[in-house]
């Protein structure tokens, strides 16, 4: 009787456990199914530009050789386009678009370091012959930078940057309005200080003074005014693009994104929805791959500048580059040396000079006399957001 009750008892056991064990394969199953589904679902999102490639193929022969293996070159562009889903609330889609932000972001062959560059839209450059997508060509022309997206897209821009620098562009990145706004609002935004009230129309923003966080719709307005803040030069809004980007770039270092997979995943659906990529960033497990290894960069050393310039001396309103200090910073990036920036945080209303204490005097790069030794560059880092 009790050999009964003891072989009754193991059998209940081993159905128990049998039923645990299917429980937890098929757990186990719809979780990675789940998984599946959702890494599928981010690839997907990203848009491959393959025609950047094939027109970049044509020239070949004329872009500059890469000279440091490992090292990476990234064009990050942010297109004014007012096509597409979310755009069209910016003006009239002419069929037109200009490169409102360009960044060339150079990532050190060590991953010990990143620095990205803000190339002035409205800096005079020689702009190469292009192919347009309907097949036809452009005239070789000097002209403002940015002219170069409206005229044939990335592929030309790239050309014109890589003339200028001679730098090698291994990736590109195209950001739309509505894709930025995506990405902030997918960290849950950004905080910002302002001194005084800011009211552009132009940029759609109205703020009040003070430390606030800006979400989607806001952040672009900050990122885009001109007029409202500060004295209207775009070197100035360029600079604060620089210290908006790298309060992003905090907000998506910390664990408390990296590391919680309920605001992970909106982070990754934000951004692979909001990127045109090349076919070698056009991956979800690529676009990780680079996330991470930037991931592992600190703060303090990544940095944000804009390339040295002032007001082209027929034009006020366009610029040229300042010599040799541009060029100096080009072959850095060339050789995939330490750029020297002295951070200096501006605030947000872009008054700042010797009257506000708390914002030390830093060397402009052309009081760098010396040809042998690099200048220090004004720009700032991930380490000092945008309220200090």
């Amino acid at each position: 009787m009790v050999h009964t009750s003891r072989t009754g008892a193991r059998r209940r056991r081993r159905r128990w456990l049998r039923g645990i064990a299917l429980a937890l394969a098929v757990l186990a199953l719809a979780a990675g199914v789940t998984t599946w589904v959702l890494y599928e679902r981010l690839d997907g999102n990203i848009t491959t530009d393959t025609r950047t490639a094939e027109e970049l193929a044509r020239y070949e022969r004329e872009r500059p050789s890469a000279l440091v293996a490992g090292a990476q070159n990234i064009l990050i562009i942010g297109s004014d386009t007012r096509g597409g889903t979310g755009n069209g609330g910016y003006g009239a889609d002419s069929g037109t678009q200009r490169s409102d932000t360009t960044i060339l972001l150079h990532v050190a062959a060590d991953r010990g370091s990143a620095t990205a560059v803000s190339m002035p839209r409205d800096l005079m450059a020689r702009i190469p012959k292009c192919r347009r997508p309907d097949g036809t060509f452009t005239n070789e022309r000097f002209a403002q930078f940015n002219w170069a997206y409206e005229f044939a897209g990335a592929a030309c821009t790239i050309r014109t940057l890589e003339n200028i620098t001679r730098v090698r562009v291994d990736h590109h990145v195209i950001v739309d309005f509505a894709g930025f706004k995506r990405l902030v609002d997918a960290v849950e935004g950004v905080e910002v200080c302002l001194r005084r009230p800011v009211d552009d129309h132009e940029a759609r923003l109205r703020l009040p003074a003070g430390r606030q966080i800006l979400h989607g719709e806001e952040a672009l307005g900050f990122v885009r005014s001109r007029y409202g803040i500060g004295d209207g030069s775009d070197t100035e809004r360029m600079g604060r693009q620089q210290e908006f980007l790298g309060a992003l770039f905090q907000e998506m270092h910390s664990d408390g994104v990296l590391l919680n997979p309920t605001r992970l995943y909106p982070v990754l659906d934000a951004a692979t929805k909001s990127l045109t990529t090349d076919a070698g960033l056009d991956s979800l497990r690529k676009m990780y791959d680079l996330v991470r290894t930037v991931r592992g960069i600190p703060t303090d050393r990544v940095q944000f500048l804009t390339v040295p310039r002032h007001p082209y001396p027929y034009n006020a309103d366009r610029d040229e580059l300042v010599q040799p200090d541009a060029d100096q910073l080009f072959e850095l990036l060339r050789l995939d040396r330490p750029v020297s920036v002295t951070a200096r945080i501006r605030p947000a209303d872009g008054k700042s000079g010797p009257d506000d204490p708390d914002v030390p005097d830093s060397p402009e790069a052309s009081d760098v006399p010396s040809p042998t030794a690099p200048p220090t560059y004004e720009g700032t880092t991930a380490a000092r957001g945008i309220c200090g």
